[in-house]
């Protein structure tokens, strides 16, 4: 259950509670106003909906408040000036898939790991940037293990989204800090979410947060509007299905992408959530700015009356058997 209020956020996770106090100093009662107007006047529309289901991804202006933008980043460089480089070796690199050959990807699961941009790194795996610009990603629970992350996911406003969009049962599969670091933030090449995050019958959702202004220039996202129409999931990373065989990820099958000039760019400014259907194509170019690209993102499969693909790379644990529910209307 998720409880808030101005001044405390709840999280009750059987008989804990966990109590964190707001800071006012640093929110603000500015900051705070501004939360209490979003949540009174938030309200996602019939036209709004129309227009997700026609263009495959929806941007919705000024949803965070600078302040809580701001509170997500601060949280991430606490985590960062509390993390050891040398206890998180893997690079993440959308072109040569590196991660694949390393358990550290699945171990992610239940916990928040750290991926390097792979221009980071020297020949003999040294970093040869600070460890706070040299980060590709960082995830994959973020909405689990940090509460100021943990607010955001479960905000009452993204629940009135997937319910307007009849999602019974959503389960939070992942969750990522996206980096895209000044200079050396790498190119997305063109995909569906689907490819990796795959369930049938097949509903997913992603949730992309700017916690900072995205341009042209650091890599905003780009998107072939109403992709999601005509395009079938014919490409999937998965397990190897020979356990403790190399590699341990696959990609099988094919998919032909639409034609670079079928991209539009859609810069958005910071606080702005952009709505990402499972199946629309979209990519994003490498960060050539002196500026960083910071993104809070997570993704949401519909888990009632729908399967999750046992050899997607992304599995329950001992410690997390069952993704967590945003909500739950099927009882």
């Amino acid at each position: 259950m998720y409880l808030s209020t101005c001044k405390i956020s709840i999280y009750v996770t059987g008989h804990r509670c966990l109590y964190i106090i707001l800071c006012w100093k640093n929110l603000g009662i500015n900051g705070i106003k501004q939360i209490e107007r979003n949540m009174k006047d938030f309200q996602f529309t019939d036209t709004q909906e129309l227009e997700f289901k026609k263009n495959g991804f929806l941007v919705l202006e000024n949803f965070l408040a600078a302040e809580k933008c701001d509170e997500l980043r601060a949280e991430c460089k606490r985590l960062i000036d509390e993390m050891d480089p040398k206890d998180h070796l893997q690079v993440f690199s959308t072109d040569s898939h590196e991660q694949m050959g390393n358990d550290y990807l699945f171990d992610s699961t239940d916990k928040i790991g750290y991926f390097w941009e792979a221009k980071a790194k020297d020949e003999k795996g040294n970093l040869i940037v600070p460890k706070h610009n040299a980060l590709n990603k960082m995830g994959h629970a973020l909405h689990i293990k940090s509460p100021p992350f943990k607010e955001v996911t479960y905000d009452e406003r993204i629940q009135q989204i997937l319910r307007k969009l009849n999602y019974v049962k959503p389960s939070i599969i992942q969750s990522m800090f996206i980096f895209k670091p000044p200079n050396i933030g790498g190119e997305v090449n063109r995909h569906i979410d689907a490819t990796f995050l795959y369930s049938d019958p097949l509903k997913l959702i992603g949730v992309w947060i700017a916690l900072e202004d995205t341009t042209l220039e650091n890599g905003c996202l780009k998107f072939a509007a109403g992709s999601h129409k005509t395009t079938d999931v014919t490409l999937r990373m998965v397990r190897n299905r020979e356990k403790g065989a190399s590699p341990p990820l696959l990609f099988e099958g094919s998919l032909d992408f639409l034609p670079f000039d079928s991209f539009d760019p859609v810069p958005v400014k910071k606080g702005s959530l952009i709505l990402i259907d499972g199946k629309v194509q979209h990519c994003s170019d490498k960060n050539a700015s002196e500026n960083s690209r910071h993104v809070y993102a997570f993704h949401l499969t519909e888990s009632y009356q729908s399967e999750w693909c046992s050899r997607n790379w992304l599995q329950p644990t001992k410690s997390l058997p069952v993704f967590p529910a945003l909500y739950d209307d099927s009882k």
